[in-house]
């Protein structure tokens, strides 16, 4: 799956499709108690969460094993064994139940992005959506990985699919665009355009004083 997405960067979605007739489990409410920026493994032990999480790779349990990660990355673990959890929790058949917002690959910043994300909400209902996608800077001197802030009508996932097929693409996402980056933004999902508007530029503006390079935001 990792060598799938190497090959062609795409969104989780479309990738599990091409790789597997089975469908990803339901995406939790944003109201969910179970969502990543909840942390419901706040207050695990370290040796518990550990053995949760060898029980979760036992059982195929992709929900359960990414909250483990989840909850180990925001506590600061090394870089190496994320990698090797994520790496193990896709080669154990969890593919199917792993959610839509754990990243396919490590991320320095990833939880100052939560904690910046996690200060904007919008007023009411809408039909538009604020996303996230991680952007390849390897290349570059600093962080290899950079974001791309953007908002739409269409889903995340859609939106990243139409970057990448030259469809109203952003350089940025279209050249150096990894994968969407669902988790820090759930919250900000089917607003009103002129909340959306606003939290698009004051995101973007916030994740770059955090010390995130920023692509897109207006």
């Amino acid at each position: 799956m990792a060598v799938l997405r190497r090959i062609y960067p795409m969104s989780r979605k479309a990738t599990l499709d091409a790789a597997s007739p089975r469908k990803r489990r339901k995406k939790a409410s944003v109201d969910s108690p179970a969502l990543p920026s909840r942390r419901p493994f706040r207050l695990k032990p370290t040796d518990d969460l550990k053995a949760t999480f060898e029980l979760a790779l036992a059982q195929a349990d992709g929900f359960t094993g990414a909250h483990c990660i989840h909850e180990r990355w925001m506590r600061g673990e090394f870089a190496a064994q994320i990698e090797a959890d994520l790496a193990a929790l896709w080669k154990c058949g969890a593919g199917p139940s792993i959610p839509e917002w754990l990243p396919m690959r490590h991320i320095s910043w990833l939880p100052v992005a939560y904690e910046v994300a996690g200060r904007f909400s919008a007023e009411g209902r809408g039909r538009t959506n604020i996303y996230l996608v991680l952007l390849d800077f390897a290349d570059r001197r600093g962080d290899d990985h950079g974001v791309y802030v953007g908002m739409s009508r269409y889903s995340p996932s859609q939106r990243f699919d139409q970057h990448k097929a030259g469809i109203r693409a952003a350089g940025s996402v279209l050249k150096r665009g990894l994968e969407v980056l669902t988790g820090p933004v759930l919250h900000l999902q089917g607003i009103p355009r002129e909340e959306a508007l606003r939290i698009e530029v004051e995101l973007a503006a916030g994740l770059e004083d955090a010390g995130i390079r920023v692509e897109g935001g207006h």
